[in-house]
């Protein structure tokens, strides 16, 4: 009886130990599948191993782009921000004082009246007019639920800084023909002409002060006539046959760096 009990017992665990060498077989076999496909097929967690391509513009297609808009605004008006449009109020702005960590500031516009006042983001301006944000260059006000903007007035030019050590000297203004106008034998005998020569021919006149008739036609030292009413300097006999009475002289002046404009009116004797 007790040997049959023990043969029992040994085959259950002759059985046990095939059983659990049959599941160490097939986990092995599952890592290996396992293994096979990541070898096939290398995709991770997120997705492929490989990272983005960079996808470059044609050379056609990036100057569409950048000839799209003008980061400087010089084809146009600078534009205005959001949808308001600039207001119709008799208001002027002196002065804006923006905090950029609030995104709040504050304002100094003149009523209508000209007196002027500080108005922080969401005073009011005016009755129904409220001040609602602030800008580097303009304010956006709310008038009765429309948004209108008031913008800086830029249309002043800067003052002359003043040299280093010394006063600001102003731009000396060029001065204007006088009323009578020179005549003739003035232009003539006040103001040297001397042709500039490139290639071989004359593309200019520089002028030169003899007399006080030089500065009274609006000229000045180094200047060069580079057209007589819209055509190019010829020689220097065809310029003074056109300097006679009662002839208008629209001329075109080089200035250094600049371009001027003298007109003058040739009087009689």
């Amino acid at each position: 009886m007790r040997v049959a009990i023990a043969n029992r017992m040994r085959g259950r665990s002759i059985d046990g130990l095939a059983l659990l060498e049959k599941g160490l077989i097939a986990l092995l076999a599952l890592q290996l599948v396992r293994l096979a496909w990541v070898i096939v097929t290398p995709l991770g967690s997120f997705g492929p191993w490989e990272g983005r391509q960079a996808q470059l513009l044609t050379p056609a297609a990036r100057q569409a782009l950048f000839a799209s808009f003008d980061p400087f605004f010089r084809s146009g008006a600078p534009q205005a921000a959001g949808n308001g449009v600039v207001t119709s109020l008799a208001l002027t702005l002196y002065g804006i004082r923006l905090n950029e960590g609030s995104g709040l500031g504050s304002a100094i516009i003149a009523a209508p009246d000209g007196v002027q006042s500080s108005f922080a983001v969401g005073d009011e301006i005016l009755p129904g007019v409220v001040l609602k944000s602030v800008a580097f260059d303009h304010v956006t006000i709310d008038r009765g639920g429309a948004e209108e903007q008031i913008f800086l007035d830029q249309s002043t030019p800067a003052p002359t800084a003043a040299p280093e050590g010394g006063a600001s000297q102003a731009p000396t203004p060029t001065p204007p023909p006088p009323s009578a106008g020179p005549t003739a034998d003035s232009l003539k005998r006040d103001i040297g002409f001397a042709p500039r020569m490139q290639d071989g021919r004359v593309t200019g006149l520089a002028v030169s002060a003899r007399g006080p008739g030089f500065a009274s036609a609006g000229f000045r030292p180094g200047d060069i006539i580079s057209q007589i009413n819209g055509q190019p300097v010829g020689d220097l006999q065809s310029v003074q046959n056109q300097i006679a009475p009662g002839a208008r002289l629209s001329l075109t002046v080089e200035r250094g760096a600049t371009v001027a404009s003298v007109n003058l009116i040739v009087q009689g004797q």
